[in-house]
């Protein structure tokens, strides 16, 4: 720290510029092809960094001096371009504009650095070359993602931006319901969905059962059960499928441990203690146990194709349980107390646990003792977690259902464990 107080500010932005721009140029440099045109590296993009800079510097705050320089070094971007159009022509190879893009993020990285904004000079350098850097895995999401999805996501992601600001973050009536609340806490739950099927349909194909079950464990534990144990019933391979199974059930806690950090950090702070152990020890075991050897030898690759959890419908219906999840807790703590409250949870377990855990978030520490609503938590989730062996046991064969069952009956034992000091 002495010694960068005694280097002037002015060096430290030109290193930073230097350092920023350097990294854009190293990574082009990379991807040069040998025998194409190509423009710049590890020394064009640092002048281009230096360049806007120093117009920035000269300029002050009159932003002309800064404009018309973005358009010269616009203009030789175009004149390289045009250049590489010229070469594709003859050489067959098609000609993208992404390093002149990159080229100009890289002036504009220099001028943000000049007028004291670096973490936004950060995060645009940084954001540039995880776009530059990630083209194959970019492009490959972009042809397995159906065209209807990616709609269906432009248009939740519409009504989040549209929606969600222009409701009001107040509470109404004698339960509390709060319209903004509860349209976040869909946001939030697709959001996680939607992201372990992002992570699906980038890795289809790759992986066997162990990914699928981390991957459809945050998406939906209770769908991947299904879909293991119907796949275990024509397929011998006992110890993978329950193995897999029991890894899918422990990532729902570190799905339940982080919809709470969201939502109410008072539970977290009972409950992530608990849920991180149960996880770890799902995790661990199943891992061993699908490694055990089966009678069949043959390879398991994954086969799930899951539903996108983006669609409206479905995003309405959860609001909907969500406000009936919510209404119901406040009417079994007001008129039945902690029991009625634990029997509750005991019985939402049978379906999905979401609606009626992210209703205690909202609950937690105002209209139910926290301690209260975090036993309810558990005691969902481990319900929750014997219902879905009784399902592996019904639709995979003997083996794997009976495994399965005797594994998630001991998850749910152990859930049930932090009640005893929970009191």
């Amino acid at each position: 720290m002495a010694f960068y107080n005694l280097l002037p500010s002015e060096a430290v932005k030109i290193v930073l510029v230097l350092f920023l721009s350097f990294l854009l140029g190293l990574e082009r440099e990379e991807h040069k092809v040998a025998g194409h045109y190509t423009f710049g590296g590890v020394r064009t993009f640092p002048l281009i960094g230096l360049i806007g800079y120093s117009i920035a510097l000269i300029s002050g705050t009159q932003l002309l001096a800064l404009t018309v320089g973005f358009l010269v070094v616009a203009g030789f971007l175009l004149l390289s371009y045009w250049h590489k159009l010229t070469a594709s022509e003859t050489s067959g190879q098609v000609a993208g504009v992404t390093t002149e893009m990159s080229g100009l993020a890289t002036f504009l990285v220099g001028a943000l650095v000049c007028f004291g904004h670096f973490w936004i000079a950060t995060t645009l350098a940084v954001a540039s070359l995880l776009l530059l850097d990630l083209k194959a895995t970019l492009e490959k999401l972009a042809t397995t993602i159906a065209p209807n999805e990616i709609f269906t996501f432009a248009k939740f992601l519409l009504l989040s931006g549209v929606i969600l600001p222009a409701l009001p973050n107040q509470e109404f009536g004698q339960f509390h319901i709060n319209p903004f609340k509860t349209w976040l806490v869909v946001v939030a739950i697709s959001a996680i969905s939607y992201a372990s099927y992002v992570l699906q349909k980038m890795t289809k194909g790759q992986g066997g059962i162990v990914l699928a079950a981390l991957l459809g464990g945050a998406y939906s534990s209770t769908v991947t059960t299904v879909v293991i144990a119907r796949r275990a019933a024509r397929e011998e391979h006992p110890h993978l499928f329950s193995g897999g199974i029991l890894i899918a059930c422990g990532v729902m806690y570190l799905r339940l441990a982080a919809l709470l950090a969201l939502f109410n950090r008072q539970l977290l702070t009972v409950l992530w203690a608990p849920f991180v152990v149960l996880a770890a020890v799902a995790l661990l075991c199943g891992w061993l146990w699908s490694r055990r050897a089966d009678k069949s030898t043959a390879d398991v690759q994954r086969e799930s194709d899951p539903k996108n959890p983006l669609e409206l419908v479905t995003a309405f219906m959860f609001a909907g349980l969500f406000l009936a999840m919510l209404i119901i807790t406040q009417l079994a703590v007001t008129y039945l107390g902690q029991g009625g409250v634990y029997t509750l949870a005991a019985i939402m377990g049978v379906s999905d646990v979401d609606p009626f855990i992210m209703g205690l978030t909202q609950a937690a520490g105002s209209l139910t003792p926290v301690k209260v609503a975090a036993g309810a938590i558990l005691i969902a989730a481990a319900s929750n977690n014997v219902v879905k062996g009784i399902y592996a046991y019904s639709l995979a064969d003997k083996k794997t259902g009976l495994q399965s069952l005797l594994f998630l009956i001991g998850l749910a034992a152990a859930g049930l464990i932090p009640l005893f000091w929970l009191g």
